[in-house]
């Protein structure tokens, strides 16, 4: 299928596998709580880039709103400028609009937090609100990290600056000025390539394909599909929200359309490959890597040529022979400046952006887990603010900040290990708070500290919780002391109960309210991938319907954001402890779904896919009807002989392994081959129904 044979070149035979071997499925995710994941380093870079401007944002505003009125709503200005912390990958126009809500959101949680300060129960209420409606809001309208976090922060802050009622608009004012700041912050870097955003996108999903193509026979397989599959979404989607009218027609624009339609069909003929090869193709990964300095460099594009003896002795109709020729292709064009012509510059047939009010009522749908992780925090962080009160805490804020900053894990065990985290770094970030604030340090030297704190803590944050606690802690500190001062040796120790309790109050909501909405959602989210994947097979492979472009974009955005979301449950509804009792076994048909849906839409990658007759498109149907009907009673699916699919036969397997698992999983047994550990699964007839 993608091997090749000795053409008499004198070069070996390339081994060819059976059609039978199917790859390996991954071990399935494993969130677990222990020190290696509460203490250790994410992957990735330091945001240094991000830390600069978040200390410039904070020391600009709390300077200049402390000398043109006081130190108390200068604060309300630091933490305003908080704005400059979100859509930090987004391009410019996009990122203008969006930070310009982001900016009205904060000022609407300092007005909250003002009105609401008339009493400490009104003010606990105010808090769980601004914390429910802010994951609402972020959620639905895809906000980037760090999220509801500084909403409520800022909220709870404003609750304690003196003035409360009467001083509303002027607080409000203030924290305007220093979101205005945070704005220009961020959108400093248009002055400079302002095109960086998207070239960054299309350049990390093209690194991400040299990293699938290095993980082809290893058992990381189908986490690092999933990673490609990611990266590759994440650039069509901002590729969109940066197609501006004086844009989107430039040779610029149409070039990087190019690009990310060859890294998206280069993606799944390497899914095709990947899942047929029991070996990595470091040529190709190298060479993808290549092609990533080349996004924003044309003139580093790799050499087609030099993939010449990788190709050396492959059959030309190959899997893996197309593989290299849309590497090269891609290497070709890459060099090019114009690509008006020849249907190079892929058009892209969506919105910028959702409208708001869609986005809106998505998130607030039954079957989104939107709206429960926004109840649960909002009911949360109240509770957490009427325990405090309830136990006598002067700053009993501090406990529904923690427990709001513990929440944003998700699932229980990262909700656990995210609460280690913050409480251990807390503990620390007080010591180094409260050593600050003992030498009674002049306001510059507290705007500088706080500053230079916020810069660190930014820095770190993407890679470690724990590390950027320890200097968010302190440097919260200095902002709430500055805003209303208190005694210096109580606010320590009462910073340290306030976040054990707001830590625990967190795992309790988190344990107690909606647990199971992943679990839950789980087989409605399979049984969504499955329909999307005949919708595609059966216009794909219908000998009948010519699928024009704009068909074939929808199709194509369609069923990769099912097979996202699905992976995304799973991976939410896995972390859930006691583990929902059907989430362990589904795991293998989670893998067969994604290949399954991965392998469809590559037959909207080949120019020259071989039709279906209409016979076995019928029985395709039938079949993929069987395996959404047996999901839905929770059985053994019956299904009977497939369609022979001389030209698709990984499909026909994906199906097969598909129609296994969930075999498996019904009678409630997960076996060594299928997940590697051997485990027994609790029975998976015994679960509660999928979300309507």
């Amino acid at each position: 299928m993608n091997g090749g044979t000795d053409d008499g070149s004198g070069a070996p035979p390339r081994w060819r596998p059976p059609a039978r071997i199917r790859a390996r499925v991954a071990e399935r995710p494993r969130p677990r709580v222990n020190p290696r994941a509460v203490f250790g380093l994410a992957s990735g870079r330091w945001a240094w880039t991000q830390g600069v401007k978040a200390g410039i944002a904070m020391s600009v505003s709390f300077s200049l709103v402390s000398v043109l009125f006081d130190a108390s709503v200068g604060a309300l200005a630091a933490l305003g400028s908080m704005t400059a912390l979100y859509e930090r990958n987004t391009p410019y126009p996009h990122r203008a609009g969006s930070l310009a809500l982001i900016a009205a959101g904060f000022v609407a949680s300092v007005a909250v937090g003002s009105l609401s300060s008339v009493t400490p129960w009104s003010a606990a209420v105010a808090i769980g609100a601004v914390a429910g409606a802010a994951t609402w809001l972020c959620q639905s309208l895809r906000v980037e990290p760090p999220g509801p976090f500084y909403f409520v922060l800022v909220c709870a802050i404003a609750t304690i600056v003196p003035g409360g009622i009467a001083e509303t608009p002027r607080h409000a004012g203030v924290a305007a000025v220093g979101a205005g700041i945070g704005w220009l912050v961020s959108m400093s870097g248009a002055l400079f390539p302002s095109r960086r955003p998207q070239d960054q996108a299309v350049a990390a999903a093209f690194r991400q394909l040299g990293a699938l193509l290095r993980a082809v026979g290893t058992p990381r397989l189908d986490h690092v599909q999933h990673e490609a599959s990611l990266a590759v979404a994440t650039a069509w989607r901002v590729a969109l929200q940066a197609q501006t009218r004086g844009y989107r027609d430039t040779a610029r624009a149409a070039r990087l359309r190019a690009l990310l339609r060859w890294v998206s069909d280069i993606h799944l003929t390497a899914t095709e490959v990947a899942l047929a090869r029991t070996a990595p193709l470091p040529a190709a990964a190298d060479f993808a890597d290549a092609l990533a300095r080349a996004v924003a460099r044309p003139d580093l594009a790799p050499d087609p040529e030099a993939l010449d003896e990788a190709r050396r002795g492959l059959r030309p109709r190959s899997l893996e022979a197309r593989l290299y020729r849309l590497l090269a292709r891609t290497a070709r064009g890459a060099r090019r400046t114009d690509h008006g012509g020849e249907g190079f510059g892929e058009e892209l047939y969506d919105r910028r952006t959702p409208p708001l009010r869609d986005a809106l009522r998505s998130g607030w749908s039954r079957d989104s887990l939107v709206r429960p992780t926004a109840l649960r925090m909002g009911i949360t962080v109240t509770a957490a603010g009427a325990l405090a009160i309830l136990l006598g805490f002067d700053r009993f804020y501090w406990v529904s900040v923690t427990a709001a900053s513990v929440l944003q894990g998700g699932n229980v065990v990262l909700t656990a290990n995210r609460s280690a985290q913050r409480a251990t770094g807390t503990v620390i970030g007080v010591v180094a708070g409260g050593g600050i604030l003992a030498l009674s340090p002049p306001l510059p030297v507290v705007i500088a500290a706080a500053a230079l704190l916020q810069a660190l803590a930014q820095t770190v944050i993407s890679r470690s919780f724990f590390y950027a606690s320890i200097a968010l802690t302190p440097m919260a500190l200095l902002l709430a002391h500055t805003a209303a001062p208190y005694p210096v040796d109580r606010l320590v120790q009462e910073r340290v109960v306030d976040t054990v309790v707001g830590s625990l109050v967190g795992i309790a909501g988190a344990l107690l309210l909606w647990r199971r909405a992943s679990a839950s959602r789980l087989p409605q989210a399979i049984a969504t991938a499955l329909r999307t994947s005949r919708r595609v097979l059966s216009e794909a492979l219908d000998p009948d319907v010519r699928v024009t472009p704009e068909q074939r974009y929808r199709l194509r955005r369609d069923l990769r954001a099912d097979l996202l979301r699905l992976r995304g449950v799973y991976d939410s509804a896995v972390g859930d402890v006691p583990r929902a009792e059907h989430t362990a076994p589904l795991w293998p048909v989670v893998v067969a779904v994604q290949r399954t849906g991965y392998l469809a839409l590559a037959t909207l990658t080949a120019e020259d896919v071989p039709p279906a007759t209409h016979i076995t498109l019928q029985r395709l149907g039938l079949a993929f009807d069987e395996l959404a009907e047996a999901l839905r009673e929770r059985r053994a699916p019956r299904l009977g002989a497939l369609p022979s699919m001389a030209d698709h036969p990984r499909l026909a397997m994906e199906l097969r392994a598909l129609a296994a698992a969930l075999r498996t999983a019904a009678a409630g047994t997960r076996t060594t081959r299928e997940t590697g550990d051997g485990a027994v699964g609790a029975p998976w007839r015994r679960a509660r129904p999928p979300a309507s």
